[in-house]
């Protein structure tokens, strides 16, 4: 079974989604679950986890309302909510009766390097433990070292990092990333989504090559039982088509001499057992 661990729906709003910009317009348009499932089914891709994309209430319930309607392949959902809140706990214990709610992300990326070692965001983080629920990381390499202190001060929170923590690609930078990266692999509750990489490259001249640097040292670090492939459709669009997506962890993976046991852990089983999905 293959499991894209990391996509986005939404219906597209210029006032709302504001970070998509001038350079991105080949995404400035609705993209919901009957774009997305022929998508799926032609790259042979089973299900999919939904992650936010908006920081409100009405987005972690729009993906839930499409979750319940699309159950057949949206195995999970990953959420927003409040961290600082002062009733975070009682948020978190009505969103634990959504079954497909499986965690929750902050756009940590669009805040000070900081913002992840802060102690409200600390506690809050550490309240997911209760509820079983996990945490996506979505930061630049700058951010790494705040990430580093969060996972250590909450030992008993399950996380990932978001597109392997968007390392400089397109500039060929990978010794700082790398060092951060290899430090929270060495957490046991730490996983890596190897997604949103051509994005991070030159959108219209990589090659792919460009990426095996870098899928060496997540591979190195984490090795394939902490690894899980998402896509980040629709975002993966402004630089790569879907299939040029997981054709491009596939090929590494048999470049390098993975065996299929291994592809089944990268490719759908650890998504599987890191989010608590159904089969």
């Amino acid at each position: 079974m293959i499991i894209d661990s990391h996509q986005h729906f939404w219906v597209y709003n210029a006032d709302q989604h504001t970070w998509i910009n001038d350079d991105m317009t080949r995404i400035r348009q609705n993209f919901l679950p009957d774009d997305l499932q022929p998508i799926l089914a032609a790259n042979a891709v089973n299900g999919c986890v939904a992650v936010q994309a908006d920081q409100t209430q009405a987005e972690t319930l729009f993906l839930l309302a499409l979750a319940e309607k699309y159950s057949g392949f949206i195995k999970g959902v990953v959420g927003w909510v409040d961290l600082r809140a002062e009733n975070l706990y009682d948020q978190l214990d009505e969103y634990s009766q959504f079954e497909l709610l499986k965690g929750f992300r902050h756009v940590a990326q669009a805040e000070p390097d900081d913002f992840l070692a802060r102690p409200d965001i600390v506690k809050g983080v550490r309240q997911l433990a209760a509820f079983d629920f996990t945490y996506d990381i979505l930061i630049y390499p700058t951010q790494l070292k705040a990430a580093l202190h969060l996972v250590r001060e909450a030992p008993d929170v399950r996380f990932v990092v978001d597109h392997i923590a968007k390392p400089y690609i397109k500039d060929q930078k990978i010794n700082t990333w790398s060092n951060y990266m290899h430090q929270l692999a060495a957490q046991p509750q730490v996983y890596c989504k190897v997604s949103g990489m051509v994005t991070e490259a030159d959108w219209k001249y990589w090659t792919k090559k460009d990426f095996y640097p870098y899928f060496d040292v997540v591979f190195e670090a984490f090795g394939v039982d902490g690894l899980l492939f998402g896509s980040d459709w629709p975002v993966c669009l402004v630089a790569a088509e879907y299939d040029q997506v997981i054709n491009l962890l596939q090929e590494y993976m048999t470049h390098v001499g993975f065996s299929s046991a291994d592809k089944a852990k990268v490719f759908g089983k650890n998504a599987t057992y890191f989010y608590s999905l159904d089969e």
